[in-house]
């Protein structure tokens, strides 16, 4: 006897065994128990969500022998015959390979006859999409007033690419992604029906693989089965699908929170090295992220044998580091196909989650207090580079700035940077980003105060939001300020408004440039 894929051994067959689309389940069942069928249906949805299983039984339900009704009895010629694609009154239809209005004005014409063997004929129009223009002007009429006998469904990926006066005249549907944990549930199901050995945690895994595709979940479940020697192991289902491990997962939590950057390469070289890809890790890194975050804000009911320690990441986490680093993992995956090589995308990735940090580290971690990063003052004395001194500085941090000879990111530091607090001995700063509070980097913002001033100078740099006035801020405000006079010099040219009311002429957005 040949092996069934599970893919079409588990399809549905009936309405009470359709998976995660309850909204068109309902919808159904109610019009086929009062008898309000409509004439044509447009599912949408992405792959193996269920469309052509819900066509299907929705022609079983209209031609099953024991009646209509939402309940089809799967006994009967009708109902086999469907199932096994042999009902001469259910018509399947590639729009894809059959996309020309010969193949369309075929089918039409047999649409007018009576039906062979039931009450209804059901064609059903799949990836409809793919129709050509000519194709979709030849069905309008018989969609719009079909035979009595004649039921449309047609059904689509990309309901975007469907015309409009296809879409007003069907019923749509928009059937969901099914989630994962509806997806491993029904993979549960399917093993324990089989006989086949199986750990939870293993169908977690394909469920988040099969990107809310029950059609490519079982698909992998056959996969896995195979894998693993006819059981669905944790291990194995990892290695078949690149996932990486929770563990190794939670270990690059704690190197980036321990700020170890050595550890933190340790482990993802060694995730490569196991096979890992890094797209995967990247994506496990985020999903775990939002779980702690969602931990912080106690919205996480989810009991499994991380909780314990998502809990506590998320009780010594700053959250807006969180929030960082989740954004750093989910640009990261999107710069991986431009990174030399995707291992190299991924530790630069990692790196950066190391050397952004918005805020003051919290009590407990480990990575050295914003006051540690206060460099000394010089010991020996430098010549003085200007005249002003520190008694006649009144505080105006951005002209100051200005002056100091700085370049690369020392000078985008203090460009950026804003004044909290300065005394006779030095200056306290507010930097955007922790990378800016380095020692190196305000060893040389004191240096070029110390030769400003001409004395020893103090200088602490801490990191977080940058309140008051910067030499960006000043600089940003003042270019806008051009930009809106240069567009209002334009705006109010005699000839431009001439151009503009005797031939409907526009100004490009974005092409009106101050010319300083």
């Amino acid at each position: 006897m040949s092996h069934q894929v599970l893919a079409r051994k588990w399809r549905p067959r009936e309405f009470a065994s359709l998976a995660g689309q309850e909204h068109v389940v309902r919808a159904l069942t109610h019009a086929l128990q009062t008898g309000r069928i409509h004439h044509a249906y447009l599912f949408t949805g992405t792959r193996g969500v269920g469309k052509t299983s819900i066509a299907r039984i929705l022609a079983k339900a209209l031609n099953c022998e024991v009646g209509v009704g939402p309940t089809p009895c799967g006994r009967c010629s009708a109902c086999v015959g469907i199932d096994s694609g042999r009902f001469p009154d259910y018509i399947e239809m590639d729009a894809a390979s059959n996309r020309g209005v010969d193949e369309m004005a075929q089918l039409l014409d047999a649409a007018v006859y009576a039906p062979v063997a039931g009450r209804t004929k059901v064609y059903v129009i799949d990836e409809v999409h793919m129709l050509s223009t000519h194709a979709f002007n030849a069905m309008l009429k018989t969609l719009e007033e079909p035979p009595a006998h004649v039921v449309f469904v047609l059904a689509t990926t990309d309901a975007q690419k469907v015309p409009i006066t296809v879409l007003s005249r069907c019923l749509q549907f928009s059937l969901k992604n099914m989630p994962p944990a509806t997806i491993a549930k029904r993979l549960r199901e399917v093993l324990e029906a089989e006989g086949i050995a199986f750990e939870l945690e293993a169908l977690d895994e394909i469920g988040r693989a099969a990107a809310g595709s029950m059609r490519d979940a079982l698909s992998l479940l056959d996969q896995a089965i195979a894998h693993g020697a006819g059981a669905v192991m944790t291990v194995s289902v990892r290695e078949m699908v690149g996932v990486a491990d929770r563990g190794e997962v939670g270990a690059l939590i704690n190197a980036l929170v321990a700020g170890e950057g050595p550890a933190l390469m340790a482990r993802a070289d060694a995730m490569v090295d196991q096979g890992v890809a890094p797209e995967r890790t990247l994506e496990a890194l985020a999903a775990l992220v939002h779980r702690i975050a969602l931990a912080q804000v106690g919205a996480v009911s989810v009991d499994d044998t991380m909780s314990a320690q998502v809990d506590a990441w998320a009780a010594h986490i700053a959250p807006e580091d969180l929030q960082v680093w989740w954004q750093i993992a989910i640009q990261g995956g999107r710069d991986l196909p431009w990174a030399p090589d995707p291992a190299s995308g991924l530790t630069m990735t990692l790196l950066r989650m190391l050397a952004f940090r918005p805020g003051q580290p919290p009590a407990g971690r480990l990575s050295p207090p914003a006051a540690a990063l206060a460099v000394p003052p010089a010991t020996a004395p430098v010549a003085p580079a200007a005249v002003q001194t520190l008694s006649e500085f009144a505080g105006d941090w951005p002209a100051l700035a200005r002056v100091l000879t700085l370049s690369g990111i020392a000078r985008q530091c203090v460009d950026r940077s804003a004044l909290v607090s300065f005394d006779h001995d030095g200056f306290v700063l507010r930097a955007p980003i922790r990378a800016m509070t380095e020692a190196p980097l305000v060893a040389k913002i004191r240096d070029a105060l110390t030769a400003h001033f001409g004395r020893p100078m103090r200088v602490s740099i801490l990191s977080g939001d940058v309140e008051g006035p910067t030499v960006a801020g000043i600089d940003s405000a003042e270019q806008a300020q051009r930009l809106a006079q240069a567009q209002a010099v334009i705006q109010a040219d005699p000839f431009v408004q001439a151009l503009i009311k005797d031939f409907g002429a526009q100004i490009v957005p974005g092409s009106v440039q101050p010319t300083l």
